[in-house]
């Protein structure tokens, strides 16, 4: 027991010893870690110290560095900003000096101008008293031919009388006889007196024209124009005439109370006839039949739904038309009511010519000769476009088209140049500019060249054949040739029968009896040529 006591104080004992051991080595480890972590954190703060030191010195230098390299840019800024001040001053001097030259040029010219308006301005008084001396002559002069004619008048009376009691003649044989006489006697004296009221005329006058007969043609819905009101719709078969009639004819009554048209179906084999004279109604009508029959689905709903939709259709391609033509033309802003008339023109024609194409024609013409002439060419374009616009509704309001022209014209304000022409432009009115006579012309020069309406070649060649017959038919005349599509004629005359103040009657002669005896389109010029030739052969 006690050997076991013993054991256990030894065991104890040896544990003692462990524990203080183990306690020392810590402690021991502790101080060596201590002494050597002390002896590091001295060197990393020498370190950190030269670390902090090497930096400032190469801020210091940076600092340095930097400033001289900003010296040396705002240096180089400087001089960069005073070589462009340079280049500026010495830009603007130079405009300077070439708006002083500019002025003195411009000065100079309106003193030129003024010196100019100063020489018109003498010519113009020294005219302007020539003028009033001319017309004060003008004036004594015809209170003489007053009195002259007034002594001829009982002269004339006085000879009556005498021949009146020795013939024993009636007092109309009298008359015829004397008239005759005088005729005779005073044909140079009316020659020349023609002569100086045509060139009188020339000068002062404007162009005329007269077209009601035209208008009346037009708008008259005779056989004569059948084939251009209406259009044949082809069928597969004869069978099909039964279905667009359909039962009691209601489907046939459908297309005609929902197109306006009149539809013929007669014996004709394959194919029956649309009757309208609204172009418009009839191209829409032989869409929805076309249609009808190619679908085969005919039926009253089915018509309508048909017209409704082409109605639509032709509403936008009308819009387009009327767009594509104000653009082509270049006349700039329309109404758009008013393009859309223009476009309902490519459905129009007038003696087989489309409307629509012969207010572009007139258009361009129109334009041309404005440049010629240094007019506004521009609106000259416009008043060419729109100088038919009245026969796009003629068939839905009262008038002549060129009364529905002018109320349109100023319902959608155009301006006063463009209503004058579309007025003026068949000679109902008299015209106010002169771009109103330049529409008139190019809607002539449109109309009456050669193909553009219908006319056919025996009636065009008759036409020229009793042009000439007229013209060969007078005393003088050795030939005549017709030219430019029968819009002039060219007589040749015996310089030894006709002189050159019968040259002038002749000429006037031959133009009455043109308008008189022959239809035509437009206009024609009348010219006489008077030609002497002599010749001698030296030998």
């Amino acid at each position: 027991m006690q050997e076991i006591d013993l054991l256990i104080l030894a065991g104890f004992d040896q544990i003692a010893i462990y524990v203080i051991a183990s306690i020392l080595l810590i402690l021991l480890g502790f101080g060596l870690g201590y002494y050597f972590f002390n002896k590091n954190y001295q060197k990393a703060g020498k370190s950190a110290s030269k670390l902090i030191e090497d930096a400032k010195k190469l801020a210091e230098e940076n600092r340095k560095n930097s400033l001289v390299e900003t010296k040396q840019e705002i240096f180089r800024l400087k001089q960069e900003n005073e070589k462009e001040l340079r280049t500026l001053k010495q830009e603007v001097e130079r405009e300077v000096k070439e708006r002083r030259r500019a002025v003195n040029e411009l000065e100079q010219k309106l003193s030129q101008r003024e010196e100019r308006l100063d020489y018109r301005s003498a010519n113009l008084d020294k005219r302007e008293e020539l003028l009033s001396k001319k017309e004060q002559a003008l004036d004594e002069r015809k209170i003489e031919l007053e009195e002259q004619y007034s002594k001829v008048d009982a002269l004339i009376e006085e000879q009556t009388q005498k021949l009146l009691q020795v013939s024993g003649l009636t007092i109309d044989e009298a008359r015829k006889i004397i008239l005759e006489h005088v005729e005779e006697e005073m044909s140079l004296e009316i020659a020349a007196i023609i002569k100086e009221a045509e060139e009188k005329a020339k000068t002062e006058s404007v162009r005329k024209a007269q077209s009601l007969l035209a208008n009346a043609i037009q708008q008259y819905a005779g056989d004569v124009i059948a084939e251009k009101t209406v259009s044949v719709v082809p069928l597969p078969n004869d069978e099909m005439k039964g279905r667009i009639i359909g039962r009691e004819g209601r489907n046939i009554r459908t297309i005609e109370a929902t197109t306006g048209v009149d539809i013929i179906i007669d014996d004709t084999p394959e194919a029956v006839v649309l009757s309208c004279f609204d172009p418009i109604r009839r191209e829409i009508a032989r869409r929805t039949l076309e249609t009808l029959v190619a679908d085969g689905r005919i039926q009253p709903s089915r018509i309508e739904e048909l017209v409704n939709k082409y109605k639509k259709e032709i509403d936008t391609e009308l819009r387009e038309a009327g767009d594509r033509a104000v653009f082509e033309t270049g006349i700039g802003k329309v109404h758009p009511e008013l393009v859309k008339l223009i476009g309902r023109l490519k459905y129009r024609t007038s003696y087989g010519q489309n409307a629509l194409a012969h207010s572009m024609e007139v258009a361009f013409l129109a334009g041309k000769l404005a440049a010629e002439i240094g007019a506004n060419e521009n609106l000259a374009r416009r008043a060419g476009l729109l100088h038919d616009i009245g026969k796009a509704a003629d068939s839905e309001m009262e008038g002549s088209h060129v009364d529905i022209g002018l109320e349109l014209a100023q319902r959608f304000h155009e301006h006063p140049t463009v209503i004058d022409a579309i007025g003026s432009h068949h000679g109902d009115r008299e015209s106010t500019t002169i771009i109103s006579q330049l529409v008139a012309a190019a809607d002539t020069m449109s109309a009456a060249r050669p193909g553009a309406r219908s006319e056919s070649l025996e009636n065009y060649i008759k036409r020229l054949t009793k042009l000439e017959e007229i013209c060969n038919e007078f005393k003088g005349v050795e030939k005549s040739y017709a030219l430019q599509a029968g819009r002039e004629i060219r007589i040749l005359v015996k310089p030894e029968e006709i002189n050159d103040v019968e040259a002038h009657k002749l000429a006037r002669d031959i133009r009455l009896k043109i308008e008189n005896n022959l239809n035509y389109p437009g206009t024609i010029k009348v010219t006489v040529i008077r030609e002497t030739r002599v010749h001698e052969v030296a030998k």
